[in-house]
């Protein structure tokens, strides 16, 4: 019976869907659900595990006199499958020499290795299919984990059609997509519209509505854009207005900066904007240029900004881009050699006339930027806590070329995105400052304590009743990776999840590096388990560290301006949400560990 019970619950992983087919029209049709869709080449073989299909009408007796000599124990997978013929067995230890055995037998009509599918978000955009780009950089696995919500990426650039202002026009496929204000450093206003073309493509690549039976998907679509106009209707600017772009999206809240220009020498003024932004806590990510030398351009080459190089559909370097010991990664940027189907397709204006709408197929750097900006805001909404974190997943998760760790033609290899957020997931990088957060509100409390009320230093701080929660809330199991870092399945993304700290428990529930689910970025998990400290006094320290730990995970996560939380009507109360529950954590630690007086 367990070896049954053990077997569905395996074959439940395996995930069946059926994916719907949409059509352009000439007006655009109503929002449709995400589809999803099997890629049978990329199934996954659930280890030890095998599926037999016999022939209808085969009993239970009948395969059960076969299982000793097939060295195997057989279940019907369900209470269907007394009548269709199929079973299942779990941790065989020889799963090809089984197969060869079983399929000898007249009675069987296929056996095989037992497979693990996943369903992949596909978006109903009718021209997805010609975005080999986004396939290349493995964005149908890694939507199902994040969209980017709650992510400001600037885009200094041509500008972007965002607006119907005068006589300029939102392109269609930017409607729904979320902005903050910009500005023009050009005309010096505050509508950065795009006279160009160029910066609508560029922001398409990072968050074209997606989904919206409209065209073409973007990377980060639930991403929000700051429009930066820095370079006029011939595609050209001064560095004096793009040191000036660069401090101004750092101090009006992005997160990331793409930049998909270049050409100009050494500026120490952009290099001081550059390194500005970095210590701001933003990404900035830069095209290393369209001459096909080895040499990357300014501003990609300045420290502290990502140089990006471009790829065509083959995935090597295209003949246009540059390179240089200061390229840091490579990502979709096209090839039209062989024509438009090699180029990276999105909305844009016709720069002949703003307020006409076209698609098209663009080439170059500028091309490749947005993929990697668009990746790096997937990070931050998925829990990255600045720079340094994105950049060790953006090139932990890229794929090597020649199987080198970095080449001056590809940096660190391909941009991929799913790698890379699962690179993010094992790092756990930004779960050890909660851990400091919390021992300095501990000292905080412990202070505003009188004398007489202060528990005794030692017999508290020392103690695994006080400790073991405090860790738990804040760093998590850190060390299950390490330990049970080969587990697959189920019981990988438990371990996963587990080494987590335990606010990001929920992660078991709701799937990693999903919108985080406020009722557990909160004091409630605290608040109830106080009310049994009513009665039973002994588990006072207990819940005074877990307290403590949920107040320093919830104080840095706002203090780091941590990813959206779910059902939150306006993406601004994610703040005041977390610093008003760490807040109450902290009192409700406060009254655990008062020593009373008497």
């Amino acid at each position: 019976m367990m070896r049954r019970t053990l077997a569905n619950a395996v074959l439940a992983l395996v995930v069946v869907a059926t994916a719907a087919c949409s059509s352009r029209s000439e007006e655009p049709a109503a929002t449709e659900q995400p589809t999803a869709t099997l890629d049978l080449a990329e199934a996954e073989v659930v280890p030890g595990g095998i599926v037999v299909d016999f022939k209808d009408g085969t009993s239970k007796a009948e395969f059960d006199a076969w299982e000793a000599e097939w060295g195997v124990d057989l279940e019907f997978n369900s209470v269907e499958s007394s009548d269709d013929g199929l079973t299942v067995a779990v941790g065989v230890d020889d799963v090809e020499s089984a197969l060869a055995r079983i399929r000898q037998n007249p009675s069987v009509e296929s056996a095989e290795p037992l497979l693990q599918f996943r369903a992949s978000y596909t978006p109903n955009d009718p021209d997805y299919a010609r975005q080999w780009n986004l396939k290349m950089i493995d964005m149908p696995k890694a939507w199902d984990t994040t969209k980017g919500k709650g992510v400001v990426v600037a885009v200094l650039d041509t500008g972007i059609a965002y607006e119907d202002y005068d006589d300029f026009k939102q392109v269609p496929d930017l409607k729904g997509v979320k902005f903050v204000k910009g500005y023009d450093f050009v005309n010096d206003d505050e509508h950065a519209n795009d006279d160009h073309g160029h910066g609508t493509h560029v922001a398409g690549t990072i968050a074209q509505a997606t989904n919206n039976a409209e065209g073409v998907a973007g990377v980060a679509f639930e991403a929000t854009l700051m429009p930066v106009k820095v370079l006029n209707h011939f595609g050209s600017g001064t560095s004096a207005d793009i040191v000036d772009a660069i401090r101004f999206a750092a101090d009006k809240g992005a997160k990331v900066i793409n930049m998909s220009l270049g050409g100009g020498g050494h500026s120490a003024a952009m290099a001081s904007a550059v390194e500005y932004a970095r210590k701001k806590g933003v990404t900035v990510v830069a095209a290393a240029g369209n001459a096909g030398r080895a040499r990357v351009e300014y501003p990609a080459a300045y420290p502290g900004a990502v140089a990006v190089a471009a790829v065509g559909p083959s995935g090597t370097r295209a003949p246009y881009s540059s390179y240089g010991k200061e390229l840091d990664i490579a990502a979709p940027g096209g090839d039209k050699r062989q024509g438009d189907q090699g180029g990276i397709l999105q909305n844009t204006i016709d720069p002949r006339n703003p307020a006409r709408s076209v698609y098209a197929a663009f080439q170059g750097t500028s091309m490749a930027t947005p993929h990697v900006a668009a990746v790096a805001a997937l990070l931050y909404a998925s829990g990255a806590s600045g720079p340094d974190e994105v950049e060790q997943a953006l090139y932990a998760g890229a794929k090597r070329v020649n199987e080198q760790d970095r080449t001056d033609e590809y940096g660190h290899g391909l941009l991929n995105a799913q790698a890379s957020l699962e690179a993010l997931g094992a790092g756990g990088g930004a779960q050890w400052p909660s851990l400091w957060w919390a021992l300095g509100l501990l000292a905080v409390l412990l202070l505003t304590l009188r004398k007489g009320e202060r528990p005794g230093y030692l017999n508290m701080l020392f103690t695994p009743s006080f400790l073991v929660p405090l860790v738990l809330a804040t760093v998590g199991v850190f060390f299950a990776r390490s330990l049970f870092g080969g587990a697959d399945g189920a019981a990988g993304d438990v371990v996963n999840a587990v080494s987590l700290p335990i606010p990001d428990w929920q992660k078991i529930i709701f799937g990693r590096g999903k919108v985080a689910n406020p009722l557990f970025y909160s004091a409630i998990i605290p608040l109830v388990l106080s009310v049994f400290a009513i009665r039973f006094r002994a588990i006072r320290p207990a819940l005074g560290g877990l307290a403590l730990g949920f107040a320093g995970f919830l104080a840095y996560g706002a203090w780091a301006k941590a990813p959206a939380l779910a059902y939150m009507p306006f993406t601004f109360l994610a703040m005041p949400w977390l610093v008003v529950n760490a807040i109450v954590c902290l009192f409700i630690a406060r009254a655990m560990l008062k020593k009373e007086t008497v």
